[in-house]
C-alpha cells in the first residue's frame, strides 16, 4: 500500500481538497485498495475544525464528499509512516522539513511539481478563489497519479 499525506497550513482548504480529489481519482481508476491518502496541517490553528465551507462546496460541486474530515497537525512520526508527503506551497515545505527534522529519504514534495507549471497551489484563504485552487489541486493530483503509475515519485 502506498501512503500519501497532503499538507497545507491549516488543513481546512487545500490539503483536504487534495486528499479527497486524490481519493476520488484512485477510486475511479480501481486503485483505492492500493493507497492510503490523508492530509494534515503544519500549524495548530485549525485542529479539530471541519473542511472550510467554500472548499467543501467546491468538492461537492465536483461530486466529491469530504464529510467527517477534521484538521489535524502533521507530526514527525508521519515522515516514517507515509511514503510521500506533499505540500501545497514553499512555506508548507519549509515547515514540513522543520517538523520532520529534514528530508533524509527525499519524501517531501510540492503538489505542482507533478504538473507542467511548478509552483504554489493557489491559497483560497487569502484570494477567495476556490476555482483556481480546484484547478491547481486537480491538475496536481492527476499529475501525481500519472507519476506514480510511471514510478517517477
Amino acid at each position: 500500500m502506498y501512503k500519501i499525506l497532503f499538507v497545507c497550513h491549516g488543513n481546512i482548504c487545500r490539503s483536504p481538497m487534495a486528499e479527497f480529489v486524490m481519493r476520488d481519482l484512485v477510486k475511479r481508476e480501481g486503485l483505492a485498495k492500493r493507497f492510503l491518502i490523508a492530509s494534515a496541517a503544519t500549524s495548530t490553528e485549525e485542529i479539530g475544525n471541519p473542511v472550510y465551507p467554500p472548499a467543501r462546496r467546491m468538492l461537492l460541486r465536483h461530486g466529491i464528499d469530504c464529510a467527517g474530515k477534521t484538521a489535524r497537525q502533521m507530526t514527525r512520526r508521519d515522515y516514517d509512516q507515509y511514503d510521500l508527503l506533499v505540500g501545497m506551497d514553499g512555506a508548507n515545505l519549509r515547515n514540513m522539513r522543520r517538523i520532520c527534522g529534514g528530508d533524509k529519504a527525499n519524501k517531501l514534495r510540492l503538489l505542482l511539481e507533478y504538473t507542467d507549471r511548478p509552483g504554489d497551489v493557489a491559497d483560497p484563504w487569502y484570494t477567495g478563489d476556490f476555482e483556481a485552487t480546484w484547478r491547481d489541486v486537480n491538475d496536481g493530483c492527476r499529475g501525481l497519479l500519472t507519476a506514480l503509475r510511471e514510478g517517477l515519485t
